[in-house]
């Protein structure tokens, strides 16, 4: 089902979601993206970069967040532009589980255009990782 403009009013909420994120999604994504730096499997390098420990791919953090509008859509081709500024590093220990909770807001809607701009908000540990991050759509009329 299509989420049309006519159901949504600036301000709605998406629903909140929450993504476990651990050494092996990082490493399918380093083979998905050809992103092999250490700092991201290898805690001598990260640490010695002065990072406290392995970091998620910015470009990881940003699809998982990124989710949460395109599942709620249904459509991740309804995407018409999406930016972010990175903030804070997701860290992620070996053995560890790090959870990244994300949730979304309708920033503004464009009923002629067709179009909603939803403004995302992304954490670890309550430490926001992401800022500015802001999402516009197509939706159904």
């Amino acid at each position: 089902m299509a989420i049309r403009i006519s159901d949504l009013a600036v301000g709605a909420e998406l629903p909140a979601r929450t993504f476990d994120i651990e050494r092996a999604s990082m490493i399918r994504y380093a083979g998905a993206s050809g992103d092999f730096n250490p700092i991201h499997w290898s805690q001598e390098q990260a640490t010695s970069v002065g990072l406290p420990n392995v970091i998620a791919h910015g470009m990881l953090t940003m699809a998982t967040v990124g989710r949460v509008v395109t599942d709620w859509l249904g459509d991740p081709g309804a995407v018409l532009e999406y930016g972010v500024r990175f903030t804070r590093p997701v860290v992620v220990a070996h053995g560890a589980v790090t959870t990244l909770t994300v949730t979304g807001k309708v920033r503004s809607l464009d009923e002629q255009a067709g179009t909603a701009v939803i403004d995302l908000s992304a954490s670890v540990d309550d430490q926001t990782v992401l800022s500015q991050a802001r999402m516009t759509v197509r939706l159904a009329r």
